[in-house]
């Protein structure tokens, strides 16, 4: 009797620990300097992998720095230590099948690196928004280019402070010729090669 009370219990129990690719967790990490579109870029992907069936979270890096954040400055290990927070709480997300989406500057690569690392490079899907300085500057709504060209703030990621570009990025979006909405596309186009959707 016993033998037969094992075998439901054995197919029970394949089900749950045969993990469908559609729920594996996935970190979409969008890099780029300020005023590049990884904000809007990622609000598009956001919607679109809702409408996918996905329960999606986005990490906007301003938005984390106001809160989680809140504090730190922008010197290297600040800078290190925001995007170590953002990390932190993406990993905790793919850990639990999640999908997020950060969008952060995340100007240093071994950060980015260090990131992809301990969330596992099977989960992490690094885009790099590639957006000129000019063009960013010309987007600038909250003037910080224009602050840092007068000098009157410093350490701006691309004007006195390195950005360093992914060395090899998963995606490369282009946003002079390309829209937000077909940027995020391109990403899910990816993400369903991959077999997270």
């Amino acid at each position: 009797m016993a033998r037969h009370m094992t075998e439901p219990i054995k197919e029970v129990m394949d089900e749950i620990l045969a993990k469908p690719s559609t729920r594996r967790g996935v970190c979409i990490w969008l890099t780029g300097m300020s005023s590049a579109g990884k904000t809007t870029t990622a609000e598009a992907l956001a919607e679109l992998l809702t409408a996918s069936g996905r329960q999606v979270t986005l990490l906007d890096g301003d938005l984390v720095r106001s809160l989680l954040s809140k504090g730190l400055g922008y010197s290297k290990e600040d800078r290190d230590a925001n995007i170590r927070r953002i990390g932190f709480v993406a990993r905790e997300i793919v850990r639990h099948d999640g999908a997020v989406i950060c969008a952060a500057v995340s100007p240093y690569q071994e950060i980015r690196n260090e990131i992809r690392q301990d969330i596992g490079s099977d989960n992490f899907v690094e885009v790099f928004v590639n957006t000129p300085l000019e063009v960013c500057e010309a987007r600038d709504r909250k003037g910080l280019y224009a602050r840092a060209r007068r000098g009157e703030i410093s350490g701006l990621t691309g004007i006195d402070d390195p950005y360093e570009p992914p060395q090899h990025p998963d995606i490369t979006l282009d946003t002079v010729t390309h829209t937000a909405a077909e940027n995020a596309r391109l990403i899910l186009d990816y993400l369903r090669q991959c077999g997270f959707l």
